[in-house]
């Protein structure tokens, strides 16, 4: 089925913009033009699209539709390079991530390449994977080794320290963690898909804890908490390190990380065109994460 390109182009506008005018502005079109090319792309698929906002949200089909219209913009600007052909704009690139790699390394990734346009898709690095198996994102940071269809770069690890206050260990935990005083003390989770607290508690003091949990789906919010004294948690070391030199924050044990192995899972189909992004990642990554 041959789809019209200038279509394909008006949906994705409107799902990165959230708004028909602002897609129509990105693609220098009128509000209607786009409206109408939307309204014949429903048509030509037999479907509803986008959910009609404020702000405007992808069907299934619709998203996955958004996702093509990028894979095609990215392969064409990969070719006009090649060719050395006039015409260079920018490129959207959708990716998954999880948020303490946002916030530890990744950003320098998106320093490296002005030209492109990033969408980051925010989930648990267990189930980022998810997000490319549905062919919603053209690649991600995950914790899974391989990915059917998917080039596959170990990235290292990311080192994660069970940490709280000073106050907060002698208010709760004066002998140290244990199996008596840890599913009392209160802990914090990002989300409920944060599995790091009951992976180091069973790992460390083999057992399954259940604490009282404050959620706070923020990497910085999450150090600043422990902190605080609202918690304990796990934090990257990159992050709590300067608290814990300077006794804001102690580790709940000694000697006791986690560390996170992670993963650079790309489209093989995308592969190509997105090397200077994957060389990239593997540079940012090696610079921060622990390597085997």
């Amino acid at each position: 089925m041959q789809l019209d390109p200038n279509q394909l182009a008006a949906l994705a506008a409107v799902l990165r913009r959230g708004v028909f005018d602002a897609a129509a502005a990105e693609l220098n079109v009128t509000p209607s033009a786009i409206s109408q090319r939307i309204k014949a792309l429903e048509e030509r698929i037999g479907t509803t699209l986008i959910n009609r906002g404020p702000p405007c949200t992808a069907t299934p089909q619709g998203a996955r539709l958004a996702k093509h219209a990028q894979d095609i913009s990215l392969l064409e600007q990969h070719l006009s390079s090649d060719l050395s052909l006039d015409g260079h704009h920018s490129t959207h690139i959708r990716i998954a991530v999880n948020a303490d790699s946002l916030a530890t390394w990744f950003i320098p990734v998106m320093s490296a390449l002005p030209d492109m346009l990033f969408d980051l898709v925010v989930d648990d690095q267990d189930h980022s994977a998810e997000w490319l198996k549905r062919g919603e994102v053209a690649a991600a940071v995950t914790a899974s080794p391989s990915l059917p269809g998917c080039d596959s770069h170990p990235l290292g690890a990311l080192r994660y320290l069970a940490t709280a206050s000073p106050d907060y260990m002698a208010k709760w935990m004066p002998e140290g963690p244990t199996p008596q005083t840890l599913p009392q003390a209160p802990c914090l989770i990002f989300n409920q898909k944060d599995q790091l607290q009951r992976n180091w508690a069973e790992r460390y003091l083999n057992f399954k804890a259940s604490p009282p949990a404050h959620m706070l789906p923020s990497t910085q919010a999450f150090v600043e908490a422990a902190i605080a004294g609202l918690g304990w948690g796990m934090n990257p070391e990159v992050l709590c390190r300067r608290a814990l030199r300077r006794n804001r924050l102690t580790c709940l044990l000694p000697d006791s990380p986690l560390d996170v192995a992670l993963n650079w899972q790309v489209s093989r189909v995308l592969a190509p065109a997105l090397q200077p992004l994957t060389k990239a990642v593997l540079n940012a990554a090696r610079s921060v994460l622990i390597q085997s």
